[in-house]
This record gives C-alpha cells, structure tokens and sequence, in this order.
C-alpha cells in the first residue's frame, strides 16, 4: 500500500498579515526600509502610497519566514520592495 503524504496545513494567519496578503493580491507593493521597518503599500498602477497602521517590521518578518513573500531592491537605493511569492499563492 502506497503512504499518503501529509497534508501540509497553511499557518494560520493573523489579521494584520491576511490584510497585507490581501493588499498584495490586489496590485499593491509593500515597500520598507532596508531594515523592514516603514511600511507602505502602494499601488502599481497609478503610484498611490497608503501606511498601513496595524504592519510593522514583525508583520514583513513573519510573512518573509513563512515564504509568502519575497524581497526585491526598490524605487530608492535604501528601500526594499516585497512581493508574493509565486510558490505560496
């Protein structure tokens, strides 16, 4: 009889990291320092910027340890810009 792989069971998320998924979802970038503090969403398509109140440095580790998302070099020499990570969504 052939074993049965476990089911992997998704972490359970909390409020402030499933708004900021969802964001991302819609066309937002996160944007931080390089430190992953400052966080800012903002819109691909027309540039608007919005800080969310409940993310902070916690949040962008908690999501980047988890691999939901990952980081790339942004806008400004000293900023990070995060995205979904294609394996987790």
């Amino acid at each position: 009889m052939a074993k049965k792989k476990a089911a992997k069971i998704p972490p359970k998320l909390t409020d402030p990291e499933e708004d900021l998924l969802l964001h991302l979802k819609q066309g937002y970038q996160l944007e931080t320092d390089l430190l992953g503090g400052e966080p800012v969403l903002r819109r691909v398509k027309d540039n608007e910027a919005i800080r969310p109140t409940s993310v902070n440095r916690s949040t962008v580790q908690a999501l980047q340890d988890r691999g939901l998302i990952r980081s790339a070099k942004g806008r400004d020499p000293l900023t990070l810009t995060w995205s979904l990570n294609k394996k987790a969504t």
